[in-house]
């Protein structure tokens, strides 16, 4: 669940918003298509966790040559950051807009707080307050019911859309699959399994405890399932707002997450504009503390430290290392006031093409009887993997071209 509500972080919220002022209803299709293959995604990186009782950074390594790990680690890590910086600037927008104020130190104390809280707050308290702080996200759906929307448009574009094959379209499109199905996800929840083990002394890697495996891969299945159903339920509330007011109104392009609130204030109220706000607030402060923790277990796995936001910061202190680091890099990325959208779009490609090799080891990871015992991944969810690894590959070929 977190980790589906961390996928509607506010890069993220911008890239939906973006795609339903532009086209309108016409992209709700891609939430159809994204559902099935992100889920099972999550649930192969899931499972690796569970079953080895290592994170994905560990169990690439023993398929992977170690210099191509660390390679795609580095370049994990870039685009965590910036995306990190983003969305810290998205935060520090929201509410300078809707309460004035100084932008930079919104943003500098958001990046406190969460920085703060992961090197203080025991994981397994810290893990509650990110799964309370998920509700969050019903503030979309709740926009929903604000603002008036033909429904039978809505249906239309899920099933039968009509746009123009043009690069600003296949640009969205790309963007859509880049900010829904994104590294960093696949390496924090293959961690956090790893995190419950640690903290629940009966619990066992599945390899080694077979007997647990009915129980814990059916609480994976629901968990996931119905976190990936959320994350593209919100993001299609986005898109239906923003294309039930921005599009009609002419207001067809939105550059950060902050501008949709502010552009959505004149066409659908107060309340959805601060609505939104909260949104943009919530989820930043959800998905922070993911990128940076998803960005330490992938370097500290690959360097063989002690990893877990369980530990004390000095128990662990390469690893909380990495998400100062990485979090004080995209405080000074937001300080630089670099172009918010140039910033998502490299992140995006960096995504798109790290992604890829990821997606692919994963599922040869997850195929593989010496590392998985009799718990290997097949069926529907192997199919929908690598279907899901050969759509993101065309993605990025598509970044190539257009």
């Amino acid at each position: 669940m977190i980790t589906g509500a961390a996928d509607d972080d506010p890069s993220g919220i911008a890239t939906y918003s973006q795609a339903g002022a532009q086209f309108g209803f016409n992209m709700l299709w891609t939430m159809v298509l994204t559902y099935p293959l992100m889920t099972a995604v999550q649930l192969v990186s899931a499972q690796i966790g569970r079953v080895t009782g290592c994170g994905l950074a560990k169990n690439l390594g023993e398929v992977l040559p170690k210099p191509l790990v660390m390679g795609l680690v580095a370049l994990l890590f870039l685009a965590n950051t910036i995306n990190i910086g983003a969305d810290l600037a998205a935060m520090g927008d929201a509410t300078h807009i809707a309460i004035g104020g100084f932008t930079h130190l919104y943003t500098i104390g958001f990046a406190l707080l969460s920085l703060t809280l992961q090197l203080f707050i025991p994981y397994h308290r810290y893990a509650n307050y990110l799964k309370w702080l998920t509700l969050v996200l019903l503030a979309y759906v709740a926009v929903i019911f604000t603002v008036e929307i033909n429904w039978g448009d809505v249906a239309k574009g899920l099933v039968w859309p009509t746009f123009p094959l043009t690069t600003d379209s296949f640009t969205v499109i790309v963007a859509v699959l880049g900010t829904t199905i994104s590294p960093y996800l696949f390496f924090w929840q293959s961690s956090q399994e790893v995190e419950e083990l640690d903290k629940d002394p009966r619990a066992k890697a599945l390899a080694k405890a077979p007997a647990q495996a009915p129980r814990e891969l059916a609480r994976i299945r629901l968990d996931t399932l119905a976190g990936m159903a959320v994350s593209n339920i919100v993001a299609m509330a986005i898109m239906i707002s923003t294309a039930a007011t921005l599009h009609l109104s002419g207001k067809t392009h939105i550059a950060t997450a902050a501008d949709a609130a502010e552009a959505l204030r004149p066409v659908a109220g107060n309340f959805a504009f601060a609505l939104f706000c909260l949104g943009i607030v919530g989820t930043g402060l959800l998905a922070v503390p993911v990128l940076a923790g998803s960005a330490a277990y992938a370097f500290g796995e690959s360097q063989g430290w002690k990893c877990g936001l369980e530990n004390k910061p000095w128990e662990a202190v390469g690893f909380y290392s990495v998400i100062a680091i990485a979090t004080l890099l995209g405080i000074g990325i937001e300080l630089a006031n670099f172009d918010p959208i140039r910033a998502l779009f490299w992140s995006a490609v960096i995504n798109g093409f790290v992604a890829v090799p990821i997606m692919a080891a994963m599922m040869y990871v997850a195929s593989r009887r010496d590392q998985m015992k009799r718990f290997t991944v097949s069926g529907g969810t192997l199919i929908l993997g690598w279907a899901a690894t050969a759509i993101m590959a065309a993605a990025a070929l598509c970044m190539i071209i257009f």
